[in-house]
């Protein structure tokens, strides 16, 4: 399901904004829940608590708050959300991209330009959901490109997500859930119970650890070289990936 807010001081505009998501939900038979916000306060409190939208419309003036202000607060909690920002002018346009801004879209909005906004948003939003995962982060919600995750570990109750480009990422979690969750991703195998790699970066297998392109070492337990080793095998050859 996709979740959409909108925020805009002015109650017209607002009643504008859910009419046009309704049509463009009733055309495209798209489940899509809806949040309206009469200020940014009220959008802040529930991004504070956690609450994750997939597209934020946001007024670039809000009751004499500068969106752009507010659009910075909002990526210190999240950086996924796809921010349109609404405007009588043009004179935020340039500033509005670098906090990261989808789009700029003067007022006012025409059903037409709605709904192929709507449209493109969407579809990038489901072209980032085919093989990526979303963390809540200690600094906010993020959204991490699985083909970049080189391994994960779990430490207590902790997960630590290695990306490729040596940064760490930590999310509460268990590792049993997350594994379950990426099961279906083919590159993935789980050679200990604490840590899950990404066949991608296995650089070498030994009988006691998978070195990874980091050259971090994954242990590997008593007995299960073989079974490890023949996985990878099994991996690589789908790849048409060569032997010698």
């Amino acid at each position: 399901m996709i979740k959409v807010a909108f925020c805009d001081d002015e109650s017209s505009v607002l009643e504008e904004l859910k009419g046009l998501l309704g049509r463009y939900r009733a055309k495209q038979n798209r489940e899509i829940r809806c949040d309206a916000f009469f200020s940014s306060l009220e959008l802040m409190a529930e991004i504070e608590k956690g609450v994750h939208y997939d597209i934020l419309f946001l007024d670039i003036i809000l009751q004499n708050e500068n969106g752009i202000r507010i659009a910075k607060e909002i990526r210190q909690c999240d950086s996924v959300v796809k921010i349109i920002f609404l405007t009588s002018s043009s004179e935020f346009a340039v500033q509005s991209y670098a906090v990261g801004a989808y789009f700029y879209q003067m007022k006012p909005i025409w059903e037409e330009n709605f709904f192929s906004l709507m449209n493109s948003a969407i579809s990038q939003c489901q072209r980032e959901r085919q093989h990526s995962l979303i963390l809540r982060c200690k600094n906010g919600i993020t959204r991490i490109d699985l083909d970049r995750l080189e391994y994960c570990e779990v430490l207590g109750r902790t997960l630590l997500f290695h990306m490729e480009n040596g940064e760490v990422l930590e999310a509460a979690g268990s590792m049993d859930k997350l594994y379950g969750q990426l099961s279906r991703y083919e590159n993935f195998m789980r050679p200990h119970r604490a840590f899950l790699v990404n066949m991608e970066y296995i650089r070498n297998i030994s009988y006691k650890a998978v070195t990874m392109e980091s050259l971090a070492e994954i242990p590997i337990p008593h007995g299960k070289c073989s079974e490890i080793k023949n996985m990878y095998f099994e991996y690589a050859f789908d790849r048409n990936q060569v032997f010698i």
